[in-house]
């Protein structure tokens, strides 16, 4: 597997483990693996028509990168994927990995918050939250924060995944790609409304994610965009957010809530096109 560099906090940064990218020719096979966070539901256009199960858009960082650069896209990324939809089938869906062959040059994947419940959790806290806030009745799921065994498993699924795409295809570049921030660093806002306590576990549940991601991109010699890194600033709650909020009455959300918005989608798209192009 061709080794590549890390960007974060919008800029390359060199790692010791990591060579430089070799440059992708034209039409270079690329495919683009993970959950919505790779997927971009909410953002127009879909790819596909209707455009669920996977709410694939043409303006996620797959789509955008692979027009910037020419390469030839087969985004098999898919809203509410696990790890075990890498690995295994999702119902009538193939598993993610199937769409690698032998001649595939690059692949990005965007993985684990589903394994971790962590947009469903800040989603059903939200909605308690905002029912107690405005008196207007909802069916709000009780939240629950990940185990430390849930962490556990999801790095052993993540590693694996990590070593079977160079058995699969050898020739690829491997770069994993974060998930943006949703909350601010510190605090909430109307857009995010949350307990302190909630809004802490979730941002607790979003820094072991990204500790799990970076871990396996260095153990195996990958590329990784800390999209984590790089947004922060540009949460929900923030002036230029690449993230949307939770709706609430008078202030809807254009897109989905408590995913990237376009800006968000071309950050990273950018981020990689940095990275490759070196």
């Amino acid at each position: 597997m061709l080794l590549v560099r890390t960007f974060a906090a919008s800029a390359l940064l060199a790692s010791s483990a990591c060579a430089t990218s070799q440059p992708l020719p034209a039409g270079a096979k690329y495919v683009a693996m993970g959950s919505s966070f790779a997927a971009g539901p909410g953002i127009p256009s879909y790819y596909e028509d209707p455009p669920t199960p996977c709410a694939r858009s043409t303006g996620n960082y797959a789509h955008l990168l692979a027009a910037r650069l020419g390469l030839n896209l087969t985004d098999v990324s898919c809203s509410g994927a696990t790890t075990a939809h890498l690995t295994g089938p999702r119902g009538a869906i193939p598993p993610q990995l199937d769409a690698l062959t032998p001649d595939t040059r690059l692949v990005t994947v965007t993985i684990g918050g589903n394994d971790l419940g962590y947009i469903g959790g800040l989603t059903n806290a939200s909605c308690a939250g905002l029912m107690k806030e405005t008196g207007i009745e909802a069916d709000c799921s009780p939240v629950t924060a990940p185990a430390e065994r849930t962490f556990a498993d999801l790095a052993e699924r993540m590693d694996a995944i990590a070593k079977e795409i160079p058995r699969r295809a050898p020739q690829a570049q491997l770069v994993f790609v974060d998930y943006l921030a949703v909350l601010p660093e510190a605090g909430t806002c109307a857009a995010t409304p949350l307990t302190a306590a909630e809004a802490d576990s979730a941002r607790y549940t979003a820094r072991r994610l990204a500790e799990i991601t970076r871990t396996v991109a260095d153990q195996n010699n990958a590329g990784i965009i800390t999209a984590s890194e790089m947004s922060k600033g540009h949460d929900a709650c923030s002036a230029d957010p690449w993230m949307n909020g939770y709706p609430r009455p008078g202030a809807p959300v254009n897109g989905t809530l408590y995913h990237p918005n376009a800006k968000g989608m071309k950050a990273i798209a950018d981020a990689l096109a940095a990275l490759l192009e070196g």
